[in-house]
């Protein structure tokens, strides 16, 4: 059974020169000071066509010393009951807003940006449930705002490539796929890696990056099986997800919280097979060998850490009035989000937001 992928993945219409502007400049509200904020927001700097207007956080003081450091306009921090993010959604001035909070909250406050008319990017894992993220996209379309998960390596240049050369046949039938991802993380209560309420664990924080490299070459499973180690607070330390098709092919996909690993992806076709070097979630060469033929390198360039790529289709979509990315479609995030439940079904895992129906 031929097994071809029919999916928009190779369809990126963000130019070659990812710091190119392509229209008019946005205000952008960052919520949240955290690492992934800082990270993200410092690539955002780089685009021509894009403002720093506002960030929040709880913490006043926090949000002003974020702002001073990375030259936001404005800064809110909770005040007289109000909380911060809040504030800086209700600013007149903002036009897309970039969640970063840990998962527990995304829905909540990517609820309070579309409800006050804002674009937004949530970072992955876009919610901790299936029914949020439901909501979200709901809400996304009846207001016709633009919403997207910032599943970032989506749109890296490795990403692209190598899903470009799956498509192209020269590897055959993809056959099976192989990923992983891990480090070990310091077991410390107050990360939010660990706390269940924050929907910490390695599934929601590390799995959709070897996930990414079963569905963009095989699709979406017709079959799952997952096991995994759980703390006594019901968070999954580490977990390996085996994805079975129709056709035969099969993906082992691994996570973990536990342990450093090779971090690398292999995708095994019928006439060739490619693997990663580099993280998986960015590559930066692809191996790629024919049969028994010398394996030919493709070295790869990222420009500044590699987030510009999406925050170029985030404002390239905005500008132009699309209100969903078709590299980074909606269904995909929504079953993202199903098979994620079907994961956590199988290990036993629950989190306080699953009471929210």
């Amino acid at each position: 059974m031929t097994r071809h992928i029919q999916h928009p993945w190779l369809s990126l219409q963000t130019p070659s020169d990812p710091l190119a502007a392509t229209g008019e400049t946005l205000r952008w509200g960052v919520v949240s000071t955290g690492g992934i904020a800082r990270t993200v927001t410092r690539d955002l700097t780089l685009l021509p066509d894009a403002s720093l207007h506002a960030v929040s956080s709880r913490s006043a003081d926090r949000a002003v010393q974020f702002a001073r450091e990375l030259g936001f306009a404005h800064a809110y921090g909770d005040e007289d009951g109000v909380p911060g993010y809040r504030r800086l959604v209700e600013d007149p001035d903002v036009d897309v807003v970039y969640v970063a909070t840990p998962h527990g909250q995304h829905h909540e406050v990517a609820k309070a940006a579309l409800e006050a008319g804002k674009h937004v990017l949530v970072e992955k894992a876009f919610t901790v449930t299936a029914h949020e993220a439901q909501e979200l996209v709901d809400l996304a379309a009846a207001r016709g705002l633009f919403l997207m998960e910032a599943v970032w390596s989506r749109f890296v240049p490795g990403m692209q490539r190598a899903f470009e050369i799956a498509e192209s046949g020269e590897l055959g039938e993809v056959q099976w796929v192989s990923a992983d991802l891990g480090f070990p993380a310091p077991k410390d209560p107050a990360s939010r890696l660990w706390d269940v309420a924050a929907g910490g664990g390695a599934l929601l924080d590390l799995t959709v990056y070897p996930l990414l490299w079963a569905i963009g070459t095989l699709g979406f499973p017709d079959s799952l099986t997952a096991v995994g180690t759980l703390t006594d607070d019901g968070v999954d330390s580490q977990n390996i997800l085996t994805l079975a098709y129709s056709g035969g092919q099969l993906a082992a996909l691994t996570s973990s919280l536990l342990a450093h690993g090779p971090r690398t992806a292999t995708v095994a076709g019928s006439e060739g097979v490619l693997t990663t070097v580099g993280s998986i979630n960015n590559p930066t060469e692809l191996v790629v060998r024919r049969g028994w033929d010398p394996a030919r390198v493709e070295r790869l360039e990222i420009v500044a850490r590699g987030y510009v790529y999406e925050l170029r289709e985030v404002t390239r979509c905005i500008q132009q009035g699309v209100t969903e990315s078709p590299t980074m479609p909606w269904q995909h995030t929504l079953d993202t989000m199903r098979l994620f439940d079907g994961v956590r079904a199988q290990l036993g895992i629950s989190y306080p937001n699953d009471a929210r129906r």
